[in-house]
């Protein structure tokens, strides 16, 4: 999977497919596809601090894959380059890719990778799947809300929301005192290439 540069990052993609309808009945045999347009999207953070502490990372690789007509077996994956990470500061990057945080040297991928969808409201999400950084991995939740900008694309945007503290990353900055929640932003604009919208399976 190529890594893109890309002035904001995450990651996300794929709640602007699962809103939409079939586009015929004739063709929901097909598999959807989809790409993301990487200049028009970004994957940031932000964590609570006495002093501001937002990033972006300049490289990443997403993918939103199906395996059926239905938006229930679509799997999003993100890949992120640790060591990619703009914070605004020389100080502020070289300690988020410290061992104290990213540990970048170590572990130089973040990712998150789906194991389910959920349908929360109309064009509303919950994606369940494995996060990983520091290389350690736990199940988180992403929040996606799909807005679309023509019939065949439009953005995913939403969040993740983690605790630190639980991915080992126990210490501060010199100087900046920081909140544990660390909240994950994801904009993805994505293109429909080929198949049908995915279909909302009926339970």
């Amino acid at each position: 999977m190529p890594f893109h540069n890309s002035f904001h990052p995450h990651p996300l993609l794929l709640a602007a497919v699962l809103s939409a309808p079939a586009i015929g009945s004739g063709q929901t045999g097909e598999i959807p596809t989809f790409q993301v347009i990487v200049p028009d999207s970004k994957i940031n953070f932000h964590v609570d601090a006495s002093v501001a502490l937002t990033g972006v990372f300049d490289k990443w690789a997403a993918s939103l894959h199906f395996t059926t007509p239905y938006v229930q077996s679509g799997v999003l994956e993100l890949i992120v380059q640790a060591d990619s990470v703009k914070a605004g500061s020389s100080l502020k990057e070289r300690k988020l890719k410290g061992s104290d945080f990213f540990s970048v040297k170590e572990n130089p991928e973040i990712t998150f990778k789906s194991k389910k969808i959920v349908l929360t409201g109309t064009d509303a999400y919950r994606v369940d799947g494995d996060f990983t950084i520091r290389g350690l991995t736990k199940e988180e939740s992403l929040t996606l809300n799909y807005s679309p900008d023509r019939p065949d694309e439009g953005h995913i945007r939403g969040k993740m929301v983690f605790d630190r503290r639980q991915y080992g990353m126990t210490h501060g900055i010199p100087l900046i005192k920081i909140a544990d929640r660390v909240e994950v932003g994801v904009d993805l604009k994505i293109r429909r290439l080929s198949g049908p919208r995915p279909i909302q399976k009926k339970e």
